[in-house]
């Protein structure tokens, strides 16, 4: 005689199916956030993408005029816009290679252009980072000499010197970033990606480089503060009535926004930078989702995707800065594009009469 099924028989079907029910239940869970952070993270490329492509080519015809500027027109070649065209060639060159983040952006593999170039763009790119930084900390050095020690700064602030400086700080700043021709490279045959290689983890290089590069942002970060607090303390204590005061003021207040726009822009750039390090530094990989690291991984995915706009909306938008803030550059500017089409049919009208 078939036994009816016991009361303990159909506790235990329950429990099962409630196990069951609850594991499909937290695996679509999993799908759904999954899906959910795909969909976001695809959103935030188009939005970057979709910014980077003005913003690149807005960058590129900003820096380039005000080169043009600087060494077209005589009286723009004082010191000041000595710096700002050499700062304006820094800009332009990390301009140039926004089209290679772009393409890892959407492919990080395979990277296409060989080890050689993948070592010299992140050379190039760290390089110009660094330049970038020491120009505005010299010439707000530059701006403070001329401002509290003005006879001091007459026979030491020359064209010549300040030639001579801009130099020193491309090499300087090609020196420092001489160890990322080590660090990064094209390891893996399959995947061919550019990228930090294991020596540069294993060895503690990256994390050396991790340190200089927040150096190089927060002793300058220092330094301007303490210029600056020393500028404005002696143009309150002056009368506002000189020229040459007044000149003084409009200068520094031009300066004072470009280094507020480098502060806002390259904090991010820095902090995201450093927590993506950080998570190789502790980890020893790449690709982390064993390890307790794996939030702290792709949370810093997520922040340099962010933060690299602001860092190449700090390359674009300096030439709008000097427009805005300094008539000097701006009646320079209008006067290039005015001239431009006059040379233009001057150079035909030579032709056609020769």
């Amino acid at each position: 005689v078939e036994q009816p099924p016991s009361r303990y028989s159909a506790g235990c079907s329950v429990e099962v199916f409630t196990a069951k029910l609850k594991t499909h239940l937290f695996i679509l869970h999993v799908l759904i956030l999954w899906l959910l952070v795909f969909t976001f993270l695809l959103f935030l490329t188009l939005c970057v993408t979709v910014i980077y492509i003005p913003l690149m080519l807005f960058g590129l015809l900003g820096n380039i005029l005000t080169i043009l500027v600087v060494w077209l027109r005589p009286h723009m070649r004082t010191s000041t816009y000595l710096y700002l065209s050499s700062m304006a060639v820094s800009d332009l060159l990390i301009l140039l290679l926004l089209p290679l983040d772009l393409y890892k952006l959407w492919r990080p593999r395979p990277w296409p252009l060989g080890d050689l170039a993948c070592k010299l763009t992140m050379f190039l790119s760290e390089c110009c980072t660094f330049c970038t930084i020491l120009h505005i900390t010299f010439l707000s050095l530059e701006r403070y000499l001329a401002v509290c020690w003005p006879i001091t700064a007459k026979t030491v602030v020359t064209r010549r010197r300040t030639r001579a400086i801009i130099g020193c700080l491309w090499l300087s700043a090609a020196v420092s970033a001489a160890p990322v021709l080590v660090m990064v490279g094209v390891e893996d045959t399959d995947k061919r990606e550019c990228r930090c290689t294991h020596f540069a983890i294993s060895s503690g290089l990256l994390s050396a480089m991790m340190i200089l590069s927040n150096l190089y942002f927060l002793v300058p970060l220092c330094i301007l503060g303490v210029v600056y607090s020393l500028i404005g303390r002696t143009l309150w204590l002056r009368p506002k009535s000189s020229r040459r005061d007044q000149s003084h003021r409009n200068t520094v207040k031009m300066l004072g926004v470009i280094v507020l726009a480098f502060v806002l822009c390259w904090l991010p750039f820095h902090v995201g930078r450093t927590i993506f390090s950080l998570s190789l530094v502790f980890s020893d990989t790449y690709a982390p989702p064993d390890t307790h690291l794996y939030f702290l991984y792709y949370l810093s995915q997520y922040f340099n995707l962010v933060s690299s706009v602001l860092f190449y909306l700090s390359a674009a938008v300096n030439p709008l800065l000097y427009n805005l803030m300094s008539a000097r550059y701006r009646h320079a500017t209008l006067h290039i594009c005015k001239s431009a089409p006059t040379f233009s049919e001057t150079s035909v009208t030579h032709q056609l009469d020769s």
